[in-house]
Order: C-alpha cells, then sequence, then structure tokens
C-alpha cells in the first residue's frame, strides 16, 4: 500500500496522492507532497531520494516543463505587442494591481529589466529583496535549523523561501492565514499524548 518500500520495518510508510509543487535546497531536489488519506495541512516537503513514485515525479516534471513553456510563449506575444523587452510578469501586475500601485508601474518596469538580467546568475535577489508583493505562504521548513517559508509573489510564477522571522513583520496577515489554514483542534475526548 506504499509508495516506499525501502523504509525500515517499524517506520510508518505513507502513499504519495500528488506532488504539488518542486524546490531546491542546498542543491538537492525537494517535492511537495500530497499524502494519500490526509489533508492538505499534513503536506509536507520531501527530498527525491525518499520517493519511490516515479510515474508522479514524471507527470509533474512533465506538467512543469508545459507550463514554462506557455508561459515563455505569452512572454514573447506580449513584448511583441507592446514592443518593448519587458518580461509578461510586469504586465500581470499592472493588470492585476490596484489603482494606488499604478503609481509604481513606471519604476517596474525599469526594475523588471534589471531583474532579468540578474536571474541569470545566482546573485539575483531573493525573497523580499525583490520588492515583489507576497501573495502567499505555500509551506514551511526548518532544515536550516531556522524557520522559512515558501513564499508565493503576486504576479509572477515563481516562490522564495524568507525567514519567518522577516515575514512576521513584513506580511502579518498572509503569516496568520497560513497558521489559521493549518490549525487543529483536539476533541475533548482525546488524549494529545
Amino acid at each position: 500500500m506504499s509508495d516506499n518500500e525501502s523504509g525500515s520495518g517499524n517506520e510508518e510508510e505513507y502513499t504519495v496522492e500528488k506532488i504539488l509543487d518542486r524546490r531546491v535546497v542546498k542543491g538537492k531536489v525537494e517535492y511537495y507532497i500530497k499524502w494519500e488519506g490526509y489533508g492538505a495541512d499534513e503536506n509536507t516537503w520531501e527530498p527525491e531520494e525518499n520517493l519511490t513514485c516515479p510515474e508522479l515525479i514524471r507527470d509533474f516534471e512533465e506538467n512543469r516543463k508545459n507550463k514554462e513553456a506557455k508561459k515563455k510563449e505569452k512572454e514573447k506575444a506580449v513584448a511583441t505587442k507592446r514592443s518593448s523587452p519587458i518580461r509578461a510578469s510586469s504586465e500581470e501586475n499592472s493588470k492585476e494591481s490596484s489603482a494606488p500601485k499604478k503609481k509604481k508601474e513606471s519604476n517596474d518596469i525599469s526594475s523588471d529589466k534589471k531583474e532579468k538580467k540578474k536571474s541569470k546568475s545566482d546573485d539575483s535577489p531573493k525573497g523580499f529583496a525583490k520588492n515583489l508583493e507576497p501573495e502567499t505562504i505555500l509551506g514551511a521548513s526548518d532544515s536550516t535549523g531556522e524557520l522559512m517559508l515558501l513564499m508565493k509573489w503576486k504576479g509572477v510564477d515563481e516562490a522564495d523561501l524568507v525567514p519567518a522571522k522577516e515575514a512576521n513583520v513584513k506580511c502579518p496577515q498572509i503569516v496568520i492565514k497560513f497558521y489559521e489554514e493549518r490549525l487543529t483542534w483536539n476533541s475533548s475526548g482525546r488524549n494529545s499524548n
């Protein structure tokens, strides 16, 4: 009943229902897993080497590549329409943004050009240094010894690990929403031991 047959006999094994996301931490690929028979609050990041569901990984990677190809086609179409080399994400930002943010639009275009050049190197800004608006938190990890939150940014198809301490200050309502969605209550008749 398990996708992981390599664990020891006394460890409980779980079945992967779906792969939801992918990230690279310290050069190792990890997948955000939806476990069969468990709610979204039980989703976890798992290293690729711990998973034995090659079909699900292959399907997820194919879908991800297809989405990236469609995004690139859309970016080319937008650049052709506007006769300018800006990324589609800046146009999406301006469409989705509220009226007060329109003042920033001209600054966003020039900063997007700079970000595009920087994204080719490892020196590109990470997290809040990108000056993007946080949309939601996809997950959390403390694998580095510090609580980190996987932050999805508005208007772009990217997510970054950001320190929870920084997110608590810069976007407290998003952090609260993330924790509220995962909050579970024990009924009074159950023992929590």
